[in-house]
C-alpha cells in the first residue's frame, strides 16, 4: 500500500531527524502528546480536525498518519468523511485533488472501495 510506504519513510527519517535534532523532535512529540489528549475536544474530535487539515494543507504524510489515528481512536468511515468535506469546503480544487489521497487510504485502512 502506497500510503503506509510513505509512512515507512517518513518514519526512518523522523527517527534521522531525531538523532539530530533531539531536543527538537522530543519537545515536537510532547507538544502532539498534549494537544491530542482528552480535553474540551475528544482525541477522535482533534483527530478528525488533523486530517481536514492535512487535507486542505495538501500533505500526504500527514493524510496518511491522521486517517489512520482517526480510526484507530474509534472515528467512523462518516466521520472521516465529512472531516474531508469540510476541508474541500475550506481548501477548494487542490483540497478535492488531496480528498482522493485521504479516500485512499481510508478504502485501504478499512477494506472497502
Amino acid at each position: 500500500m502506497e500510503a503506509q510506504k510513505n509512512g515507512e519513510g517518513l518514519s526512518t527519517y523522523l527517527e534521522k531527524l531525531a538523532q539530530e535534532l533531539p531536543e527538537v523532535i522530543k519537545n515536537f512529540h510532547q507538544l502532539h502528546e498534549a494537544v491530542v489528549s482528552d480535553a474540551a475536544l475528544s482525541a477522535k474530535q482533534k483527530e478528525l480536525i488533523a486530517v481536514g487539515i492535512a487535507v486542505a494543507i495538501r500533505c500526504s504524510y500527514c493524510i496518511a498518519n491522521h486517517v489512520a489515528k482517526a480510526l484507530q481512536m474509534g472515528a467512523s468511515r462518516k466521520e472521516i468523511l465529512e472531516a474531508i468535506s469540510v476541508a474541500i469546503m475550506m481548501g477548494g480544487g487542490p483540497a478535492v485533488a488531496y480528498a482522493t489521497e485521504a479516500m485512499k487510504v481510508l478504502d485501504a485502512l478499512t477494506a472497502e472501495g
